[in-house]
């Protein structure tokens, strides 16, 4: 097997179609690795939390940048983790109706994709620092523990997935965490509207895990993966996801009420509304690779919600 999954020429030459179009296919398997579609669920909290910077009015570019170039990087690496680990824990089979995995499909070698995965965590460290050196070691310790979850998601002896941990490791730390820390280190204070704010991205960032984990609860069964969905079944999953529509609908009502935010920020609790679509298709899936397209509706959702909240509060 070739470096990127294919059958080498004979001699060990890269083949007929040359080392460009190997190039090209790490390339694009490195994008379907990457999982792009799955940023916006890392840009938005920053989103928010560059807003509620702008709100405090000590908003400040350089470490909103530094915040989401980390954001993004680090929601790649637990990617490539994820591909990886599960791919090796048995959970990434044919049967999976998910989106395309590189590892199980033989697109790279494994070695690779654990290579590219150590590569983005590494790559994250340098926002870090500059965040550090800016905002000093809280930002150390909390940099260092998303990455340390982030790698503990699908890996290690204990991976955090496979315990029914996949929902609150994403609402903590796409939700609270990145939105408090992003305005912490722009601000240098500690605002608890911050925590307010993390409980509406982070509930409909989580939404998203929920579709998933719901797709795959044949699969996770039979591959002892005991995620929250496994535990809590088809209608208990159901149940958990308009919980979270709940919760991001209601955050910037409480922030209007509570905090004083600007009336703008409603507009993100209409946005919430827009999941009521994937959530009909939980309800009367009948193919489990339909629920793709509501796990794609999903994402949309984080996205208009935090950019709406993000602006609503910077207005």
């Amino acid at each position: 097997m070739s470096e990127t999954g294919g059958p080498p020429a004979p001699g060990g030459a890269p083949g007929p179609r040359g080392p460009s179009a190997e190039r090209r296919a790490v390339l694009r398997a490195w994008t379907i690795g990457a999982r792009l579609h799955t940023l916006p669920a890392a840009a938005a909290p920053v989103f928010v939390g560059g807003g509620l910077a702008r709100w405090a009015g000590r908003f400040a570019p350089g470490p909103f940048v530094a915040a989401l170039v980390g954001a993004l990087l680090i929601q790649i690496a637990t990617n490539f983790a994820n591909d990886y680990h599960d791919f090796h824990r048995g959970a990434d089979t044919d049967e999976r109706e998910g989106f395309l995995r590189v590892t199980q499909a033989g697109l790279v070698r494994p070695e690779r994709v654990r290579r590219w995965m150590m590569q983005s965590f590494g790559l994250a460290l340098l926002p870090g620092l500059y965040l550090a050196w800016v905002a000093g070691w809280p930002v150390v310790a909390v940099g260092l523990a998303s990455i340390a979850a982030g790698m503990a998601y699908t890996g290690g002896p204990w991976p955090l997935a496979y315990h029914g941990l996949g929902e609150p490791f994403v609402f903590v730390f796409f939700g609270l965490v990145a939105v408090s820390v992003t305005e912490y280190v722009q601000t240098l204070t500690f605002d608890p509207s911050s925590l307010v704010a993390g409980c509406g991205v982070g509930a409909l960032t989580t939404a998203i895990l929920v579709v998933n984990n719901l797709r795959d609860i044949p699969t996770d069964r039979l591959a002892d993966k005991h995620t929250l969905a496994v535990r809590l079944g088809e209608e208990g999953s159901r149940r958990e996801y308009a919980l979270f529509l709940l919760v991001a609908l209601a955050a910037p009502v409480a922030g209007v009420a509570l905090f004083g935010w600007p009336a703008w920020s409603l507009l993100a609790s209409g946005a919430s509304l827009l999941g009521l679509a994937p959530l009909r298709t939980l309800r009367t899936f009948g193919a489990r690779s339909e629920l793709n397209g509501a796990l794609s509706s999903t994402g949309r959702v984080v996205l208009v919600y935090g950019l709406l909240l993000g602006v609503g509060l910077a207005l």
